[in-house]
């Protein structure tokens, strides 16, 4: 996972503007869904994936950190994490992932506790 958790790694292949809404998202065990939203902003980069049926509909809020790659190609996002780890994380609140930096703060802190020094 990149130093910045809430920016993408020099080495994901993202490219600053690039639409990903609708790619695939692959964990390091398996799909998890498909990007339903994304942001590039700086020091706030994050995705939202609707897990589909996998989690009972479940979104889920993470944070650009956790991207390892982008496949262009084939329209895919590979992240650094487990399902397990995924299905986990704190539930995603529409509401406040915009604008509440505490929630960012739980968030990136779930994460923060995967990241290898």
């Amino acid at each position: 996972m990149s130093d910045n958790l809430w920016g993408y790694q020099p080495t994901s292949g993202h490219t600053a503007g690039a639409d990903l809404t609708g790619f695939s998202v692959e964990a390091t065990d398996g799909s998890i869904g498909k990007v339903d939203k994304h942001s590039d902003e700086v020091g706030s980069a994050y995705l939202v994936v609707d897990t589909g049926v996998w989690i009972f509909g479940k979104d889920v809020l993470l944070p650009a950190g956790t991207v390892k790659g982008i496949d262009t190609e084939h329209r895919t996002v590979f992240v650094d994490l487990t399902k397990d780890q995924i299905k986990d994380s704190p539930e995603f609140d529409k509401h406040k992932h915009a604008g509440d930096p505490g929630y960012h703060a739980q968030v990136g802190g779930y994460y923060d506790s995967y990241r290898i020094m």
